[in-house]
């Protein structure tokens, strides 16, 4: 007799194993690879957090799904410094990375089939996943025209941006909001990239959160925000993020969290939390990316290739080439042959057909020889 299970989950195939010809005709290069097509940081977890983890590597017992006391006012006063609203300490936990909770929370705050989640016209493809996994109708959206979105949910907003680095003013973000709260909808607000800003007034002023006070009126009902500590502190390997929202949403996360046992390791919650408090080594990386971008920046520009002016944050550069202005694989295979690795802008919804995304989170050796082969193979065009 034959099993009945397994039954394979109606999902795509795993983007970034398309590419795996394209990383092979890259690797080929004399020069060694250099691989922009992942946000995966590549420079060292700073020493004091580090130094944190193993202080509280005694971990004999448990961790809870809520969070140490510690990393939990660690959480809320991070939110206070971006103008967030109080949430209470019910309105906080720590994730085991963000993405997981990107692709879980609408099943767990109950969006089942024949529901309808808005994600983002150019997203993250984790967005369109968690539809998936609670057997909901993902639909594609313009983030900043909501007069033109149908009945829905819940909503995934990111701002930054990824891969665009496109950032929701606190105008398009209040909209947002006074859209869901008149459809009855939760917004799922992915903010991940709000360290890393380019451009004014994001660089003076921060970049707006669903939450800021301004932007939902001091009322957190109905909103959740998304946060990770990998990009800004190098953890991604430490699987380091948050929750931070309407009490309301997150206790039933909560509760379905602890019957799972989704806890996120008790080193691993104090050296958030030391993290966290921590705004000097935010800076410092920064100021390492900033540097990678404006050298890539310079070389795309150089070449004559179109990098979106309005990627103001992030981690990423949102190119095209004119000659080929709506086919991704294009450009991905002309820099393959120079032995740099993107991602395809196919990666990222129908919307997004024509573009590449290319990471900062190389070396900075790895950084300047993409960004001289870029300049020499297209002067010589």
């Amino acid at each position: 007799m034959t099993t009945i299970l397994p039954r394979p989950l109606d999902l795509p195939e795993f983007p970034w194993d398309q590419l795996a010809p394209a990383k092979a005709r890259a690797a080929e290069h004399p020069g060694g690879i250099c691989d922009l097509s992942v946000g995966t940081p590549v420079d060292d977890t700073p020493s004091f957090i580090r130094d944190a983890l193993a202080d509280a590597s005694n971990a004999h017992g448990y961790p809870t799904v809520i969070g140490t006391a510690e990393v939990r006012d660690a959480i809320a006063a991070w939110g206070a410094r971006r103008g967030m609203v109080n949430v209470g300490p019910a309105g906080v936990i720590p994730t085991i990375g963000s993405k997981e909770a990107v692709a879980w929370i609408p099943f767990l705050l109950g969006v089942r089939p024949g529901d309808t989640v808005l994600v983002p016209l150019v997203a993250y493809p984790t967005y369109d996943i968690g539809a998936r996994l609670a057997g909901a109708t993902p639909v594609a959206v313009n983030p900043t025209n909501p007069d033109s979105w149908p009945e829905a949910t819940l909503v995934y907003l990111n701002s930054p941006g990824n891969p665009d680095g496109h950032v929701m003013s606190k105008d398009q973000l209040r909209a947002a909001v006074r859209w869901a709260r008149s459809h009855g909808a939760v917004i799922v607000s992915d903010e991940c990239y709000a360290a890393l800003p380019w451009a004014e007034p994001y660089v003076s002023q921060g970049v707006p959160s669903l939450l800021d006070a301004q932007v939902c009126d001091g009322d957190a009902s109905g909103l959740i925000v998304l946060y990770s500590l990998s990009k800004q502190s190098n953890l991604a390997g430490y699987r380091a993020a948050l929750i931070y929202g309407d009490p309301t949403l997150v206790a039933p996360i909560v509760t379905a969290r602890k019957h799972s046992g989704l806890m996120v390791p008790a080193p691993v919650q104090h050296a958030m939390a030391i993290a966290l408090a921590d705004t000097e080594h935010v800076q410092a990386q920064r100021a390492v990316y900033a540097v990678r971008r404006a050298l890539l920046l310079e070389a795309l520009t150089e070449a004559g290739l179109d990098v979106d002016p309005d990627s103001a944050a992030g981690l990423y550069l949102w190119v095209a080439d004119p000659a080929h202005p709506t086919d991704s694989w294009a450009l991905v295979n002309r820099l393959a042959d120079l032995g740099i690795l993107v991602a395809p802008g196919d990666f990222y919804g129908t919307a997004a057909h024509g573009r590449v995304r290319v990471a900062l989170t190389a070396s900075d050796e790895r950084i300047a020889a993409a960004a001289q082969r870029i300049r020499q193979a297209w002067s010589a065009r």
